[in-house]
């Protein structure tokens, strides 16, 4: 529905901040820029959404779109061009001035801004590069920024957005080229895929030239050469095609790019892939891309459409937490996505954690004594994580290991108790027997399932939460 008359900012405010909710931004900045005279603001390492500064603070961002007019028809998507909705678009001028103005009332830490296609990519790209440099140049805004690129915008433009923002992300929406035939026509997974290829060798480009980790990152960048699925010539590794555009040299000569790196988000159950090819495709993209987080976003029901689940379709809360905890696996704990799953056993049972369902299908290599353990087989123990996995090593190496030892190591007993032995005894007499193990542990974390099933029953505050006082 187009608007004629002039809407207010706030009115703006309302409308591109709620558009902007389907959009997944919770992830730590992986940035610790220090704040330096003449600028407003700074960036923690700790995080961004969801976090806590040292000094109780909840860090958060201000997450908006910079229109929600779009050209696109993206069946899943409440900004498609065919929905009839209140149609708005904020001014690069006022994007800063909300940044800044809120940043000064201490509301958010950082900005997250994605858009609609207005008109045509390069255009949007445009607006959004504009933001950029206005935020960083004229408004001296040293904090966390995190942008969504678009795809079909020129290199130029989205090798800008990177010098000028903390995090870059593209979203690739749908993991099948079959999927995203069905529900996003104008899309295609080359288009998203070539500038996530972009970015990745511009941010390896810039390591080598301030000297990180060069030989690393010359290996990594001849591996991706070498398994891209890009033509030869779009992928050529000469000097030049590594060199920085000369406006971004002029403009913005001391920012790394895309210090934080890039991510991209995938929607989960508005088509029929299987976990398995999901986490598939996300270990391809980390293993190819050098991702810093693939997110996954539970569809909900909004369109009507018989390529879409029906309206009254629960919101798959509960499988999109299991996937989160099996991309931890993937990235922290050294397994494979073809361990956690196979073609005979393509998904998850939403009623057990990952981590305990391989180990019960592995029981074969249970009970472990914690005592004679490496580091590697500890991080395979349901309960254990990096962190006690690593004192749990350190403290073997002085003396004996006990149960009280392990709870103040912070091992999550409820669960590791039926896999691991200290000194040869178990905590408790417990049959290793996989039904009768599956049967506690799916007692053991009934609150946890309903508490993630349940999560949007619950309403996420906003700048205009309605708390229902009188003043």
């Amino acid at each position: 529905m187009e608007i004629t008359k002039e809407l207010s900012l706030q009115e703006k405010l309302h409308i591109l901040a709620d558009a902007a909710k389907y959009d997944v931004a919770c992830t730590s900045s992986g940035v610790d820029r220090k704040g330096k005279q003449g600028f407003l603001g700074n960036s923690a390492a700790c995080g961004i959404c969801h976090s806590f500064a040292s000094d109780g603070r909840c860090i958060s961002l201000l997450k908006i779109l910079l229109t929600n007019h779009c050209i696109y028809d993206c069946k899943y998507c409440q900004n498609r061009v065919s929905n009839d909705i209140v149609r708005a678009a904020f001014t690069p001028q006022e994007v800063c001035e909300i940044t800044i103005e809120f940043y000064k009332r201490n509301y958010i830490e950082g900005l997250f801004l994605s858009s609609g296609i207005d008109k045509n990519p390069t255009h949007t790209m445009e607006q959004i590069c504009q933001v950029l440099y206005l935020l960083r140049t004229t408004y001296h805004f040293n904090g966390y920024i995190h942008v969504k690129a678009v795809p079909g915008a020129p290199d130029e433009l989205l090798t800008t957005a990177g010098y000028l923002a903390d995090r870059m992300s593209i979203n690739l929406e749908l993991p099948t080229e079959d999927g995203m035939r069905k529900l996003a026509p104008n899309k295609t997974h080359q288009a998203i895929l070539r500038p996530m290829g972009q970015m990745t060798k511009t941010i390896a480009a810039h390591r080598l030239a301030i000297g990180k980790n060069a030989r690393m990152e010359r290996s990594r960048i001849n591996q991706y050469l070498t398994n891209s699925i890009f033509s030869d010539k779009l992928l050529e590794s000469d000097s030049k095609s590594l060199e920085l555009p000369s406006s971004v040299k002029n403009e913005v000569p001391n920012r790394p790019f895309a210090s934080a790196g890039q991510s991209t988000q995938m929607i989960i159950g508005a088509t029929q892939e299987t976990d398995y090819h999901l986490l598939r495709t996300t270990q391809y993209l980390y293993q190819s891309y050098d991702l810093k987080r693939v997110f996954f976003s539970a569809y909900v029901p909004l369109n009507e459409d018989q390529n879409l689940p029906a309206l009254d379709t629960p919101v798959p809360l509960l499988r999109e937490h299991r996937l989160y905890q099996a991309d931890w696996l993937l990235r922290y704990y050294g397994f494979q996505a073809e361990e956690l799953l196979s073609e005979e056993r393509p998904n998850f049972n939403e009623l057990l954690d990952p981590k305990c369902e391989w180990a019960l299908r592995h029981l074969d290599h249970f009970p472990v004594e914690i005592n004679h353990a490496s580091y590697d087989i500890l991080l395979r123990i349901p309960g254990i994580g990096p962190k006690s996995a690593a004192r749990i090593v350190q403290a073997c190496r002085y003396g004996t290991v006990d149960f009280p030892h392990l709870k103040k190591m912070g091992v999550v007993l409820k669960r590791a108790h039926y896999f691991i032995t200290c000194s040869g005894k178990m905590m408790y007499k417990t049959p290793i027997e996989e039904t009768y193990i599956a049967r506690q542990l799916i007692g053991a974390d009934r609150k946890e399932n309903w508490e993630a099933t349940h999560k949007n029953d619950y309403q996420q505050m906003s700048l205009f939460f309605d708390f229902g006082l009188q003043s």
